[in-house]
């Protein structure tokens, strides 16, 4: 007797998560912004839905290794709070931590930000889908090289609307806005998220979601908390410049 074939595998499981991400992507940048964690979550779940369908395990969805998943995050987040201490130290990069989203904050919405929206609204989505179900989709239906390149390509592509706000927003990139040069910046954009893509996916296939989530948290999170400190270091050299003119 012999064996029935399998079934060919469709791209609609992959179509039907990237319909539910571009739908994200819109309501979360441009539609409702404050209730990003609830799109963010609900999409996620449509997401692991689409791909439990498929008959992905939760091991292929990166659901695995959380004790190494815990130490190569906890390392890695500690290494991009010492780089952001670095960059604000440094008056050539302080600038380009001054972004006018987190610095017009209160701190009670710097908090929720911080708490909330970074890790359940920006990573909870983005890593259940472009280091979860997307390449576990991708997996089952093209070479292993391919999954990293597509998932980080389309993880660059989902930023393009951030990209636009964060240059309106910080000073340090508002003259290319100004110069018709906003293309450009989101071009950049997206190809070094692309980038960081690629290093979330290598960190996913060693140690499950949690350390590239646990990157991605600090990255962002951290990234808050560093524009009020760069404004302050800022300021107070500001006033010991004046303080010091203002003696001779």
């Amino acid at each position: 007797m012999g064996t029935t074939a399998e079934p060919p595998r469709t791209v609609t499981p992959i179509a039907c998560a990237l319909g539910v991400l571009a739908a994200a992507n819109v309501l979360n940048n441009r539609v409702a912004r404050r209730w990003a964690p609830a799109t963010s979550g609900a999409a996620a779940l449509a997401l692991l839905t689409v791909a439990r369908r498929d008959g992905l395990g939760w091991q292929e969805l990166g659901f695995e290794q959380a004790g190494r998943g815990a130490r190569a995050g906890g390392l890695l987040a500690a290494a991009v709070a010492a780089g952001y201490t670095a960059g604000v130290a440094m008056p050539r990069t302080r600038p380009l931590f001054l972004d006018e989203r987190a610095l017009a904050l209160s701190r009670v919405r710097l908090a929720e930000e911080v708490l909330v929206q970074v890790p359940f609204g920006t990573v909870l989505l983005e890593e259940v889908a472009f280091r979860g179900v997307l390449p576990a989709l991708l997996a089952r239906r093209t070479s292993p090289r391919a999954v990293g390149v597509v998932s980080a390509a389309l993880f660059g592509l989902w930023h393009v609307l951030p990209a636009a706000d964060m240059a309106r927003a910080n000073p340090a990139l508002a003259g290319a806005v100004r110069g018709g040069r906003l293309a450009r910046v989101v071009a950049g954009t997206v190809v070094s998220t692309a980038a960081a893509g690629m290093l979330f996916h290598g960190l996913r296939r060693r140690g499950g979601l949690l350390a590239p989530a646990l990157l991605h948290v600090a990255t962002n999170s951290f990234g808050y908390v560093a524009a009020r400190l760069a404004r302050r270091v800022a300021d107070r050299d500001g006033a010991d410049r004046d303080g010091a003119q203002a003696v001779k």
